[in-house]
């Protein structure tokens, strides 16, 4: 019986094992079929994220190339300006002037005309020109700016004002009004962002302290990794030395000028630019005051041509690029400037009467500064500044109508002048400067100059150029 019992037993099992095999194979198969067609399934989104991510990339790419061209565009413009929030700024400006010779008889001798702010400031306390600024976008094609020079008098003078072009392509910007011109470095650099308080007598005696002109400046900027920048402006000719008090009475253009920059960066700490500039103007009746030799106060004036070269160059050195703690500013430009023409005599007939000759003259004169920040907030410059009154032929002194006495201000001199300066900048809105000079721009003793300085900022204010 059990025998029996056992062999049932031992069939059963040996006929539902081939049915356990057959029901396993078949789960498997369902398994096996569900993933892959997961695998189809995450293998189409995977798909479709990949395109969904290169057409993210592809408009990335768009928007940062808009958003690096808006950049580039509003690149000059403060933070925050707009046409419905104009930036607004007032610059304040005063000086404490110790002086042994008198300023209000500053001349530079050996060059003609003295003209412009060329005088150092005056002795004793003075405000001088404190400058209202006032700048936004228009629209997304236009940016405008103003920039008024307030004078201690009361007088308001327009030091700036011009619209200039977001919008172009290219690499070109156009600015039309008035502007500060590029001709050389220093020039198109406000007065408060100067790293001494006055102008190098090569800015003096060639551009009349600081050219401003009425006109067009078309500039381009090279799309290279080296900066390359070129400009042409064509102005109305209102300063020296063209014409001063308003230019020449004339359809078309009285002054032009032509200028180049290249810079680049030379490691992770230094950065250099290098310029060529070219200014030319044809003054017609520009008068100078001289005293003849018969004591006699005279008015003289030049009708002719103009021609000055300048070549500039910058270099700017900051531990790994952080200028906050210490730095080196190395600054200098060099100026010839050719005239010829006609030279009028006393052209009121004061004392020996009018009479007009040919006149022409070869003279140069450059500058060289060093500015350290040896701490936060405290720098230490000096400034050497040199010029060469060259070569001049007056027509009238040659034949003998007249002599080399009645034309003093001509007379040969080479003047020169040594600066240092001391400042400390609390913040990027205050500066107070310490500065001593010596001045050998006149003929006879030095001028030993002492100029306590204050800038300060108020409101708004877009970045100082390099």
């Amino acid at each position: 019986m059990y025998r029996r019992l056992l062999c049932g037993m031992a069939f059963a099992v040996a006929l539902s094992a081939p049915l356990a095999s057959r029901a396993q194979d078949t789960e498997l198969g369902k398994i096996r079929e569900e993933l892959r067609q997961l695998k189809e399934v995450y293998e189409r989104r995977i798909q479709a994220l990949e395109q969904r991510l290169q057409q993210s990339e592809a408009k990335a790419g768009k928007a940062e190339e808009a958003a690096l061209q808006a950049a580039v565009q509003a690149s000059s413009r403060p933070a925050g300006e707009n046409a419905f929030n104009p930036a607004l700024s007032v610059i304040l400006n005063g000086t404490l002037g110790n002086l042994k010779r008198d300023p209000n008889a500053y001349r530079i001798n050996g060059f003609v005309p003295t003209m412009g702010e060329v005088s150092p400031p005056p002795r004793g306390l003075s405000l001088g020109e404190s400058e209202l600024v006032l700048s936004a976008s228009v629209d997304h094609l236009f940016r405008g700016a103003l920039i008024a020079a307030i004078a201690p008098g009361g007088g308001i003078e327009v030091e700036e004002g011009y619209v200039q072009t977001l919008g172009l392509s290219s690499g070109f910007t156009i600015k039309a009004g008035r502007f500060f011109s590029g001709v050389g470095y220093q020039n198109a650099v406000h007065a408060h962002a100067w790293d001494f308080t006055d102008a190098p007598l090569a800015s003096k005696a060639f551009l009349g302290g600081q050219l401003a002109e009425d006109g067009i400046q078309v500039k381009w900027v090279a799309p290279t990794e080296l900066y390359v920048d070129l400009g042409l402006e064509l102005g109305r000719g209102r300063k020296f030395p063209g014409v001063p008090d308003g230019g020449r009475s004339k359809n078309g253009f009285g002054s032009g000028t032509l200028f180049t920059h290249a810079g680049g960066d030379l490691g992770a700490s230094t950065a250099w630019q290098l310029g060529i500039s070219h200014l030319r103007t044809s003054p017609q009746g520009r008068g100078y005051n001289d005293v003849d030799s018969t004591g006699t106060a005279v008015n003289n004036s030049f009708t002719g041509r103009s021609r000055l070269w300048g070549i500039d160059g910058i270099l700017k050195w900051a531990p790994n690029g952080n200028a906050t703690s210490t730095n080196l500013k190395l600054q200098g430009e060099y100026f010839r400037r050719t005239e010829s023409g006609a030279l009028t005599y006393d052209t009121q007939a004061a004392s020996l009467g009018t009479q007009t000759g040919s006149y022409r003259s070869k003279q140069s004169g450059w500058y060289a500064q060093g500015i350290y920040q040896f701490m936060p907030e405290w720098r230490v410059g000096y400034r050497h500044d040199r010029l060469n009154s060259g070569t001049t032929g007056i027509g009238l002194v040659a034949p003998g109508a007249l002599t080399a006495a009645d034309f003093p201000v001509l007379g040969g001199h080479n003047p020169r002048r040594n600066s240092v300066m001391l400042d400390w900048s609390p913040s990027e809105f205050s500066r107070w400067r310490l500065q001593l000079a010596r001045d050998y721009s006149r003929f006879g003793v030095p001028d030993n100059q002492v100029f306590l300085q204050y800038v300060m900022s108020l409101g708004a204010h877009s970045a100082h150029k390099f």
